[in-house]
């Protein structure tokens, strides 16, 4: 798509946003594959400087089984899944030395993510890196969206492309501004607590859903409008207040993935030292029921996490508002319905939150933002690079049939 629209749609901190460098504490450098579009490699070919040259012909290999103007090579990663054209310094060799146009698309956009909308421009970052992490989720105000001027010859790598006007009002995806209004505001909204917040949008999208399935989607509106009211009158709360807390339910599903993580392989370190933390604030082993573990688990986050996120509860809603808007939701991947987008965005949440509870028990009194954050960015990182993980977890719900509102919300209250 041609940059002709100079205008794009972004979260105020992405005005901000600047790679740090060198001073970044967790490289983007290192830990997943590179790929190198056509118009880079050919760049790459001219290469001038013999020390260069010789060195990118080395380690930039042709993609020729399934290649694309996007993906038309690869960079040829080190034993310790370093980019072999990272320095000494953390910086990289190819931009020190023949400056940053001749980065691939893939390290000019990253961490950004560009979405379109009625062929309008939208920007948000991954926050699977640490400085976007940190702009976007320290901000105690509510998450807010501006309009700003496209950097001139920005690059994108393109996620997803939404045409709502394309459709009419009996399909859903006509309504897509209606919902994602409705769903960012809730979200926002904090006379409730972040779960129930969560909790009621899961109702709504689970209405929703059977509205659909019947064929009355252009009841969306009026379904919207009721919701409001009831958020507004507090009409939900008793219910919410009566739904069981089921720590159990939890560690069954922690259980489960945990055996997957061991397993999998695939993390960085930063992860993993977030994890070993988790095991040691439940004091996890496989020698104990799990009774006996969610016990543990909910001391943890009665003593050390309540207490802590009471006061730091932005930090998961500007997560969560953060998903929503660059994940187009709830439109996010064509296999996927409206539930489906709602649970993936429930289980995002319910995996920090679980993680975080253990981390909070083994740091206890010391448990502190730096602790989020790090778990937020490399879980995020870990997820981006296996897909496994969180699919595993989305069928385990599947499986056990967690997947409606009821079963999600053993996975969301503590």
């Amino acid at each position: 798509m041609s940059q002709s629209n100079s205008i794009i749609l972004v979260p105020a901190y992405m005005d901000q946003f600047q790679c740090i460098g060198s001073s970044c504490e967790d490289t983007c450098c290192t830990g997943w594959s590179v790929t190198i579009d056509r118009a880079t490699y050919k760049k790459y070919k001219k290469v001038k400087d013999p020390a260069l040259a010789k060195k990118l012909d080395t380690v930039v290999t042709r993609n020729k089984k399934s290649s694309t103007d996007n993906n038309y090579a690869i960079m040829t990663m080190t034993e310790c899944k370093s980019c072999p054209m990272l320095s000494v310094e953390n910086l990289c060799e190819i931009q020190l030395n023949v400056g940053e146009d001749y980065l691939s698309t893939t390290c000019a956009s990253y961490p950004r993510v560009t979405n379109t909308v009625n062929r309008n421009y939208e920007m948000s970052a991954n926050l699977s890196c640490p400085e976007a992490a940190r702009l976007a989720l320290l901000n105690p105000n509510p998450m807010e969206f501006f309009e700003i001027k496209l950097k001139k010859n920005q690059k994108h790598l393109f996620f997803s492309q939404l045409e709502p006007n394309n459709y009419t009002d009996n399909q859903i995806m006509s309504y897509f501004w209606d919902l994602r209004i409705f769903s960012i505001g809730l979200i926002q909204n904090r006379s409730y607590d972040i779960t129930d917040r969560l909790l009621i949008l899961g109702l709504f999208y689970q209405n929703l859903q059977d509205i659909v399935a019947a064929g009355n989607t252009t009841e969306t509106p009026q379904l919207i409008e009721n919701y409001r009211k009831l958020i507004q009158a507090g009409t939900l709360r008793q219910s919410l207040a009566q739904i069981p807390i089921e720590a159990s339910a939890q560690i069954r599903l922690l259980k489960e993935l945990i055996d997957v993580r061991i397993h999998s392989g695939a993390a960085n370190s930063r992860y993993l030292n977030s994890f070993e933390a988790f095991l040691a604030g439940i004091n996890y082993t496989d020698r104990d029921d799990i009774e006996a573990i969610a016990s543990r688990y909910q001391h943890a986050h009665d003593m050390y996490y309540k207490p802590f996120m009471e006061k730091h509860f932005y930090i998961l809603e500007n997560y969560l508002v953060n998903q929503m808007y660059k994940n187009l939701f709830p439109f996010y991947g064509n296999s996927l319905s409206l539930m489906d987008n709602y649970v993936m965005l429930a289980l995002h949440y319910s995996l920090i939150k679980m993680h975080l509870i253990g981390i909070a028990g083994f740091h206890k009194s010391d448990f502190n933002l730096n602790h989020i954050l790090t778990l937020i960015q490399s879980l995020a990182k870990t997820i981006e690079h296996n897909p496994r993980y969180l699919q595993f977890a989305f069928d385990y719900l599947k499986k056990k049939e967690f997947t409606s509102i009821a079963g999600m919300a053993i996975f969301l209250k503590n």
